[in-house]
């Protein structure tokens, strides 16, 4: 299933939803810019590895760029390709929008920074031995996703729905949607290695996990759950 728009219409123009889109668009666009080794290098220098946030390992001189705790947030912005790129910026656009929506553009910002580095840490204590990098927004959109399950479940997401030689547009309720995506994160995890190369599905579930746990700090108080009221700071319609 890949969801590609919802029903839910906003007050709010989401700038920061966008912005982070643009960043992540441009920071993409640099990588590609560089050549293969300096793309490595930026990897390295700024993905979140586990054995040199928590674990005993140090990076070459050359490589520390940024402080080895800055790399939950530095991490989030590069890609590995297109694809990664692409599929968490479709779903960010689809969800972020009503999830800044809630709680207004300064807090969209921190809770998005703190669900990806949130999620960061979960990968990096599963395994603090790791040296894979860990790169991608998955785990702060995650979160996004995590919080849109509990502000819109009954929202409608139309999506492309693809069965071998069938395939077809349908609108799903979003319980359907965003529960199916998680559990397809949990049963993944079960039977991967969390030190391994490859999609941090741990990473993925912390994140969502942390949308869930966060988003009734950051909301509005006017904003209610499961989709009972539309309000913001500007009271209730």
């Amino acid at each position: 299933m890949l969801p590609l728009h919802d029903d839910q219409p906003t007050r709010l123009r989401p700038w920061v939803t966008v912005s982070i889109i643009i960043c992540c668009l441009a920071t993409f666009l640099w990588q590609l810019s560089l050549s293969e080794t300096d793309f490595d290098r930026a990897v390295f220098s700024l993905g979140m590895i586990p054995s040199v946030l928590i674990g005993p390992h140090f990076l070459p001189t050359e490589l520390r760029v940024v402080p080895s705790i800055f790399t939950v947030i530095t991490s989030m912005f590069l890609h590995g390709g297109w694809l990664h790129l692409l599929g968490n910026m479709l779903y960010l656009w689809i969800f972020g929008n009503n999830v800044e929506d809630s709680m207004g553009h300064a807090r969209f910002l921190a809770f998005y920074l703190i669900c990806g580095a949130c999620a960061a840490l979960v990968q990096a204590y599963a395994a603090p031995m790791s040296d894979v990098p860990m790169i991608g927004a998955s785990g702060a959109v995650a979160g996004t996703l995590g919080a849109y399950l509990l502000l819109h479940p009954r929202a409608r997401i139309l999506t492309f729905v693809f069965l071998g030689i069938f395939w077809t547009f349908i609108r799903l309720p979003a319980v359907v949607v965003l529960g199916g995506w998680i559990a397809l994160q949990f049963a993944n995890a079960i039977g991967t290695q969390p030190d391994t190369s490859g999609v941090a599905w741990l990473a993925h579930i912390g994140g969502f996990l942390s949308g869930i746990m966060l988003i009734g700090v950051f909301k509005y108080r006017t904003v209610k759950f499961f989709g009972r009221s539309r309000s913001g700071p500007w009271g209730k319609s």
